[in-house]
């Protein structure tokens, strides 16, 4: 009896940890370049005083489907087909992203909206040029991204935005909602296959709908357990009181 006890208790420490991912990927619906988290289950198994035992453990991974691309029409809105992803240094840490909503700040580098710089092969992405130009009124001053990354101004390369894929992307850890950072047993893939699209935006990837459907499950699920747990505790209650009539 009591291990039923334990079983429905764990049961819904799961559907409640399931209702976390689900209520946080809500809540990122609109956040741009958001990836959304998916939950799964771990049998593991370990023997403790000679004897086998099975439990059963969370695990959450990153959900790495693609996002809508949104047309913006701005220059320095940048967004990624595949897998890859922007690299972004601030305060003195590289993080990875797909939120490409960038733009170029008063030092001439091309930043986002948090102020971290984007990488480029030869270290942060750094455009002088083209604030220069707008000094100087020249007829045009126009900044082209192709889809390898390659950075151009008046058609003179600059340089080239580093796009990077991970080799396993359970070793993603995140960091805020549009940041990643890469575990100890990563690693970085620089030559990939991803394109970038210039004047486009990548939308989180969560599917509204499914999440909902996911909740409401959950919700029904978990009442479901407490039902249970509470028959079991009437049963189990109704024996001590058996027992104590001998």
């Amino acid at each position: 009896m009591i291990d039923r006890f334990q079983e429905q208790l764990q049961a819904m420490q799961m559907l409640s940890k399931a209702q976390e991912v689900t209520a946080d990927n809500l809540a990122n619906i609109n956040t741009p370049g958001f990836r959304g988290s998916i939950l799964f289950h771990r049998v593991l198994q370990e023997q403790i005083d000679g004897q086998t035992v099975t439990r059963t453990e969370a695990m959450q991974q990153i959900n790495m489907e693609q996002g809508i691309l949104e047309p913006t029409g701005n220059p320095f809105d940048l967004g990624i087909e595949g897998e890859g992803f922007f690299v972004v240094e601030q305060d003195g840490d590289s993080f990875l992203t797909r939120d490409g909503r960038f733009h170029i700040n008063s030092d001439g580098y091309l930043v986002n909206s948090s102020g971290g710089r984007v990488s480029g092969q030869a270290g942060p992405v750094h455009l002088p040029e083209y604030f220069q130009g707008l000094d100087s009124q020249t007829d045009r001053m126009e900044v082209e991204v192709g889809s390898d990354g390659t950075v151009r101004v008046n058609d003179e390369v600059m340089d080239k935005i580093r796009v990077v894929e991970v080799d396993d992307p359970s070793n993603l850890e995140r960091r805020g909602n549009s940041y990643f950072a890469l575990s100890e047993e990563g690693t970085l893939v620089e030559e990939n296959s991803s394109t970038i699209l210039q004047g486009y935006f990548e939308k989180g990837n969560v599917n509204p709908l499914n999440e909902m459907v996911d909740m409401m499950r959950n919700m029904q699920m978990f009442e479901a357990q407490q039902r249970i747990l509470r028959s079991n505790d009437e049963i189990l209650g109704q024996a001590t009181n058996s027992l104590g009539r001998f």
